[in-house]
């Protein structure tokens, strides 16, 4: 049972939002009563706390294997993206938005875990760019590696980029023509305008 509310607790967050969903809302969708739920859990910020954990690790689980894939690194940024975007159902709800906002424990908890994860990915997929020269040689990995990072969290933010104005897909699309553009050599730029070319029908 505590693994059904995980996940439709889940599917809830990501839909309507950490904040709009209560708890009877929860027990509601599934048909039982909300003393079920605290059973498993104490409060709602426990709840929030674990959907939140248990949706990074199966992020980053996808994450790591296609990272494994050892595929081209341009492509291998857009395979990621479009993962990590259907199992976050485009963020409709802007869940790190709200996780910041109103339970900025978990966020902060939670961006360092992002922080570590997306660190070794990212600098194993620029050397490797680099290497395969298309990338350029002289970047800086590490600055290269935070200031992708630190981009990702910012684009998430819904007073910088109104969700009216920006669907997250295109924020996406967007900010990995951005870095790929400051970083990719020729050979590179030529690899990423054929994939925005094939991407540029999912922006909505």
């Amino acid at each position: 049972m505590r693994e059904k509310i995980i996940h439709k607790s889940t599917e809830l967050f990501l839909t309507l939002g950490f904040k709009s969903v209560t708890m009877d809302d929860i027990a509601n969708e599934m048909g039982i009563s909300k003393k079920t739920i605290y059973k498993h859990f104490d409060n709602k910020t426990q709840l929030v706390e674990t959907t939140a954990l248990s949706l990074f690790e199966l992020i980053s689980t996808g994450i790591n294997m296609i990272c494994d894939l050892k595929k081209n690194p341009i492509e291998e940024i857009y395979d990621i993206k479009r993962f990590v975007m259907e199992h976050l159902k485009n963020e409709k709800s802007s869940p790190q938005y709200q996780l910041q906002k109103y339970y900025p424990k978990i966020f902060l908890s939670l961006k360092q875990k992002q922080f570590d994860v997306m660190q070794d990915c990212v600098i194993e997929n620029l050397k490797r760019g680099i290497a395969l020269e298309l990338y350029r040689e002289t970047i800086n990995v590490e600055f290269i590696s935070r200031m992708y990072f630190s981009g990702i969290i910012t684009i998430k933010d819904n007073d910088l980029f109104p969700l009216k104005i920006f669907s997250q897909n295109m924020l996406m699309e967007y900010y990995l023509e951005y870095h790929l553009r400051g970083i990719c050599s020729p050979k590179g730029l030529e690899t990423l305008a054929s994939l925005i070319k094939n991407n540029q029908s999912t922006i909505e």
